[in-house]
């Protein structure tokens, strides 16, 4: 039975949650090898061992594993796409500059559970043939990095790293790096030229990093979940992956639950639950306030509002139903939220982050700056809000790498759902959500009956 299936059926739903990277993370020092070894850790490398690498690449692919850090791009065909036989070293990265406004599941899971990680990276430079990985993980976290360390030196230790690991005569280095804070680092080319030791920058593609990766080399680039996600594969069996979420979206993910709800966190459950269920299972937003708006994967999707709470959350649903799932960030946002403030203030945080090198990007985040913060202090005109969208489109699809479309996502999708809110700040000559100026602004919302739920929950 499917897991829509299930949800009409009446079926509880925090019995449709799976606990597997997260199963233990209440356990006391659940990041030790000790305690990942008590839960069957490293017997899925066993396994993998055993097989041959091309034959691993299939399995891998046959699981149906999607990258969880953005894109849901195949993980198998990913690991499939580096050339054999080519003579080059071939290097695995793991992408753990988790920095996406409102995502919040790599941090915790390297916190309570590397090994995960580390299994993972074995099994997968086993098959793509790697020497030696990198993991980047962002410098501020500095408890992260120090358990992170201790962890590889467990691994070292008992043999899980260096060589000849487990007898099977795989060599394998295994360096962290820690990054200096930048969002642009989280996307690939501009977190390998920053491993390489230049300023983080998107490259031209092609050739991509599957051809000419770090130091010009065959590379794999995947999130920490996509890899911790590998053991339990091995270890328990693709047809046991398959079986929770839908067909082309298979299997278990971490979906970080945030803002205006009872009770925030993480929550791991199967591809395809919708965000009804997860606020069930959180005690839904915080007492006497409703759902107003929402994302989906984090500030560079476009937003949804309650209307989308039964969308299934996997891939293919949100994006049929207009979004992207992304990194599963549900920041949820409650009616006493000014849309316009939220929408400007990522759109600073974009432009900030903005590496400067290509025009739609560096020049359209900001006047989009500009003009939303002119909006937002009641000093914009009605002409600004096509401006808006014009600015975004010059900069959706045209920029060098995905920060310009993240962008120019949540002006698209506000403007769709919010634009009367866009036009009272313009009409009204401020922020209706002022509290020196809601109750009359409510008031006047109230007297033709239309959309007076917007208005700040008294």
């Amino acid at each position: 039975m499917t897991l829509a299936a299930e949800i009409h059926n009446g079926t509880s739903p925090e019995k449709l949650l799976a606990p597997v990277l997260s199963a233990f993370w209440d356990q006391p020092e659940s990041w030790t090898l000790e305690t990942y070894r008590r839960h069957e850790g490293y017997e899925g490398l066993r396994k993998a061992l055993a097989m041959d690498p091309d034959d691993l690449i299939a399995y891998v692919k046959d699981s149906g594993l999607r990258g969880r850090g953005g894109a849901g791009f195949p993980t198998g065909m990913k690991w499939q796409f580096i050339p054999q036989g080519d003579g080059k070293p071939h290097y695995l990265v793991v992408n753990a500059d988790e920095s996406e406004p409102g995502t919040c599941k790599d941090i915790p899971l390297l916190f309570a559970n590397p090994h995960s990680l580390i299994e993972g990276i074995v099994i997968a430079c086993y098959a793509i043939r790697s020497s030696h990985a990198f993991i980047y993980l962002r410098g501020e976290v500095v408890p992260v990095l120090r358990r992170l360390h201790e962890a590889v030196r467990e691994a070292y230790e008992a043999g899980y790293l260096g060589t000849d690991i487990l007898g099977s005569g795989l060599d394998l280095e295994l360096t962290v790096h820690a990054g200096a804070g930048a969002y642009i680092c989280g996307e690939e080319t501009a977190l390998l030229d920053s491993l390489e030791g230049r300023r983080g920058q998107p490259r031209l593609r092609p050739p991509f990093p599957a051809v000419a990766g770090l130091y010009a080399c065959p590379t794999v680039v995947n999130n920490v979940e996509s890899i911790a996600s590998v053991p339990a594969i091995l270890n328990r069996g693709k047809d046991w992956f398959r079986s929770m979420g839908s067909e082309k979206s298979p299997g278990f993910t971490l979906y970080s639950l945030s803002g205006h709800v009872t009770s925030p966190g993480q929550y791991e459950a199967p591809l395809g639950i919708t965000l009804r269920q997860l606020l069930d299972m959180s005690g839904g937003m915080r007492a006497g306030h409703r759902l107003k708006f929402w994302t989906p994967g984090g500030s560079s999707t476009p937003m949804f509002t309650e209307e989308h709470l039964d969308v299934p959350l996997d891939y293919e649903g949100v994006g049929a139903a207009g979004s992207m799932l992304g990194t599963k960030a549900l920041q949820c946002f409650d009616e006493t939220t000014c849309v316009v403030r939220a929408v400007t203030r990522w759109t600073e945080f974009y432009a900030h982050e903005s590496c400067g090198k290509c025009t739609p990007c560096r020049e359209g985040t900001y006047w989009l700056v500009q003009l939303l913060r002119d909006i937002e202090a009641g000093k914009g005109e009605m002409a600004d809000l096509d401006k808006l969208n014009d600015i975004a489109d010059n900069i959706n699809g045209k920029s060098f790498c995905a920060l310009g479309d993240g962008a120019a996502s949540p002006i698209f999708s506000s403007l769709k759902y919010f634009r009367e809110e866009y036009e009272q700040h313009i009409t009204g000559k401020g922020c209706p959500f002022d509290p020196a100026r809601s109750t009359a602004w409510a008031d006047d919302k109230n007297t033709d009956g239309k959309n007076a739920h917007r208005g700040v929950n008294a």
